[in-house]
């Protein structure tokens, strides 16, 4: 079987719903947790895919969290050699620092379902089935980049000018977060209570019926959107 490795920064920020298709695609799924393991290894360039996951530290932090140099490097050296690579909220951020670009905070947090608005490259990519219109997606982040030299913008939001990227044909980051169900999103709610509290406009109440409401079409659609993606990778068996 294929290598996925999954590069975890909070134990309940995992891989959702996207586990699933990623199984349907002859997947093993190998999960490495930054701080506790040790990510300068080989499996991380040689896996047929890393993805990395969101957490709640800044990705520019690498005085209190050392381990984020590792990630850095393994990102650079994958993203040089075109090997298949996803990042996902703070992951998207460490894949445009790996690219060179500049990463700070919002004026705001972004924390809440809400829509996405795809460029002209986004409606012909995986991202269509995230489309506004189709379904919200679950927004959670106090940083954003600048889009890193070469890569292509997919997808906005009125705050975040750079919500989704493509570099190259192989690595996409999404500064959203397409993966969650919503049971695993009561665990969001206990482990980032204080977050919640601190951020003007949001609740945990408002949070869990966005989450009854819209959950499940996401769920739906965002398995559409890994299949497309992982489709290009896809390899037989038998070679």
């Amino acid at each position: 079987m294929k290598t996925a490795l999954v590069i975890t920064h909070v134990p309940f920020e995992d891989l959702g719903s996207f586990a699933e298709p990623l199984a349907h695609h002859e997947y093993r799924i190998r999960y490495r947790e930054a701080g506790v393991d040790n990510l300068v290894t080989r499996d991380g360039f040689q896996a047929e895919l890393l993805i990395v996951l969101g957490g709640p530290i800044s990705a520019t932090d690498e005085t209190n969290y050392p381990f984020l140099r590792d990630e850095l490097d393994l990102l650079r050296e994958r993203l040089q050699k075109a090997r298949p690579t996803l990042g996902i909220c703070l992951g998207a951020q460490l894949m445009a620092r790996a690219l060179g670009a500049r990463v700070y905070p919002l004026p705001w947090k972004e924390l809440g379902w809400g829509p996405i608005r795809l460029t002209a490259e986004g409606r012909s990519s995986c991202l269509q089935h995230l489309a506004q219109g189709v379904t919200p997606v679950l927004h959670w982040h106090g940083d954003t980049f600048d889009l890193p030299e070469g890569a292509v913008r997919l997808a906005s939001t009125e705050l975040c000018e750079n919500q989704a990227f493509a570099f190259g044909d192989c690595a996409l980051g999404l500064q959203f977060h397409p993966e969650v169900t919503g049971k695993g999103l009561e665990r969001w709610f206990i482990g980032h209570a204080l977050e919640i509290i601190v951020t003007k406009g949001v609740s945990v109440a408002q949070l869990r019926a966005d989450t009854a409401r819209w959950a499940d079409i996401l769920e739906s659609q965002a398995h559409k959107c890994l299949e497309q993606w992982l489709s290009r990778f896809t390899i037989s068996s038998s070679e």
